[in-house]
């Protein structure tokens, strides 16, 4: 079956690589110097070459050194020593490993002939709109360039091309497997909501708005007063707080109506929070005077400490559910295209 037209193809990159930490990779040699790719012990590993066989297809030790390559400076200067290196180098070898397998049998679940069924295949305008995306992206659409890249890696532009089409139709496979968990009922809503309530714990809030006065040399507290004073005046007399602070305002949101968005008592020093956090919803704290200036702050809205109600946090918990459904149910649709695949590990 053809794609329908509104999927829209993507290349992906291997979802191990996308979740293993950016901290991992090559040996620590003695004087510190990077060390060459030849050491991150993989040729000891697999001395054929060859780390699995996947129905007709080989991983080679050079597909995944690949895939390492980028992740190994970084790795090694995060490591604390050889011995922690070395584990968290193996286990990313071991996710990569894990990963290039299971791409070949989603690929081939998509190729799959089934009864009653035309041959799924890939438009080619697809390929087309990716290879050109990568020449804008990654070689400033310069196409010598792109070409010696292949050389150096020993591909043609077919090969290339087989490679697009492989990660449109991984990232459509795994798509369709997330789009298959988005209804979630709300007795399990219910359930993680009272099951989890800690997690929904918020502090006092307060959405503020500030108006800042900055003391200026001879400034005195009185002068600094009189100016907030005046601004408390034009509140009481009915002109909003943020239409006064862009008028008059000296602080750096002052083009946003002075706002600091939500904030939690924590957030604030004391000077400023002590005040802040005894006013209620629409109601403007007494002129606050420091060394650098004084302050106005204004409650645009309020959140008051203690568990939120589930109608709050529900379209929250929606997505954890959602994420974690998925998650399950991709694993176990790994785990039957292992069963059913043929995969030799060296």
């Amino acid at each position: 079956m053809m794609f329908a037209r509104s999927f829209y193809p993507r290349a992906l990159f291997p979802l191990a690589l996308a979740i293993a930490p950016l901290a991992l990779s090559s040996v620590f040699a003695q004087d510190s110097t990077p060390a060459p790719a030849s050491s991150d012990g993989m040729d000891l590993r697999f001395a054929n070459g060859i780390v699995a066989v996947v129905e007709e297809k080989a991983i080679t030790v050079d597909d995944v050194r690949r895939k390492i390559q980028p992740y190994l400076a970084q790795m090694q200067r995060e490591a604390r020593n050889e011995k922690e290196f070395n584990e968290k180098l193996e286990a990313l070898q071991d996710d990569i490993i894990q990963t290039e397998i299971d791409k070949v049998l989603v690929i081939k679940e998509f190729y799959k002939e089934k009864d009653g069924e035309p041959k799924r295949t890939i438009p080619t305008s697809y390929i087309d709109n990716q290879l050109s995306e990568i020449l804008i992206t990654q070689y400033d659409n310069d196409r010598s360039k792109f070409l010696a890249e292949l050389r150096r890696q020993g591909k043609t532009i077919r090969d290339f091309r087989r490679e697009i089409e492989q990660d449109i139709v991984e990232g459509y496979m795994r798509q369709q497997q997330r789009k298959s968990q988005s209804i979630i009922s709300p007795v399990k809503v219910e359930t993680f909501y009272n099951e989890n309530k800690d997690k929904f714990y918020q502090e006092d809030s307060v959405h503020l708005r500030l108006i800042q006065f900055s003391r200026t040399d001879g400034a005195t507290d009185a002068d600094l007063r009189a100016k907030a004073e005046a601004v408390i005046a034009r509140v009481k007399a009915g002109e909003k707080f943020e239409d006064i602070a862009k008028d008059v305002s000296q602080d750096t949101r002052r083009s946003k109506g002075g706002d600091w968005g939500w904030q939690k008592r924590s957030d604030l020093k004391p000077e400023l929070s002590d005040p802040l956090f005894k006013l209620a919803k629409g109601e403007v704290t007494e002129p606050v005077i420091m060394p650098e200036g004084t302050f106005l702050m204004y409650v645009e809205d309020r959140k008051y400490a203690g568990t939120q109600p589930i109608d709050e946090v529900r379209d929250q918990i929606e997505r954890i559910l959602v994420q974690q459904m998925a998650r399950t149910s991709q694993e176990r649709w790994l785990e039957r295209l292992r069963r059913n695949g043929y995969v030799k590990h060296y």
